[in-house]
């Protein structure tokens, strides 16, 4: 990114705001206007007496698989510390192994490529002569994917969730339409398919054409698809999820425009 300079463009950052400082100073260090509004929440699941009673028997798990860097902090702090030695752990991205190692916890399984349920499901670790009999925990948040957890049961597999945060919708913050930054906004960023939602949410009906001409950088085909459904016009599909490939891919359209 020695190259890139974004000469003052505006960048909508809605990561959850716990996730958002790294993508902000990213886009400062090549001269964007990093425009931080959080489209999403996490926080504590409603009820946690199931989930505390599921990972008291942890130990009867062969695998625990992590879906998300959300998935490994909320997941670890219910753990209250307690170690996995004799458990299999599978990471659904480097990002989300990078979080399991920094807390100790070493990872079996992670994708070679891809960062999704798609690509976890490709390792051989996870086939069905792999996984037929085992028990697996799959550590998400309320209302994750069914993928990953289907496909594995349908393998053989003996398939439970852990549910340990939840995502909503924040608190609209004033009037989006009338905010002075929102006339020099030339990019906005997501991350998920919920980011989306909440952002035509946030931005409601007033401002919901603006939204669907901004060129959107998103993190998978699988995203760009559904922004598609929403009407985004000009959609990126940035090579990572990480901050720098999001980067990245903003220097990529600014510099072809």
């Amino acid at each position: 990114m020695a190259d890139c300079n974004l000469a003052g463009a505006g960048v909508l950052v809605t990561r959850a705001a716990h996730q958002a400082d790294g993508l902000c100073k990213l886009i400062a260090e090549v001269e964007g206007r990093p425009l931080p509004l959080p489209a999403l929440e996490i926080s504590s699941p409603r009820q946690t007496g199931p989930l505390r009673r599921l990972l008291a028997d942890i130990e009867r798990f062969d695998m625990a698989i992590f879906v998300s860097v959300n998935a490994v902090h909320w997941g670890l702090n219910y753990l209250s510390g307690r170690q996995l030695p004799e458990i299999r752990i599978a990471a659904v991205g480097r990002a989300t192994a990078h979080a399991l190692a920094a807390s100790g916890h070493s990872v079996a399984v992670v994708p070679r490529q891809g960062f999704d349920s798609e690509a976890l499901l490709a390792a051989a670790e996870l086939s069905a002569a792999a996984v037929t009999g085992k028990r697996i925990i799959i550590f998400r948040g309320e209302g994750g994917r069914e993928l990953l957890g289907e496909t594995l049961s349908r393998r053989g597999a003996l398939v439970e969730y852990a549910e340990v945060y939840r995502r909503s919708c924040p608190a609209p913050v004033g009037d989006l339409g009338r905010a002075s930054w929102i006339n020099h906004l030339d990019v906005v960023t997501a991350t998920s398919n919920a980011i989306l939602d909440n952002l035509f949410t946030l931005f409601g009906a007033a401002q919901r054409e603006r939204l669907q001409r901004t060129p959107l950088v998103v993190i998978s085909k699988r995203m760009r698809d559904y922004a598609h459904t929403l009407g985004c016009q000009q959609v990126v599909v940035a090579a990572g999820p990480d901050d720098r490939a999001i980067v990245e891919a903003i220097c990529s359209w600014i510099s072809g425009k």
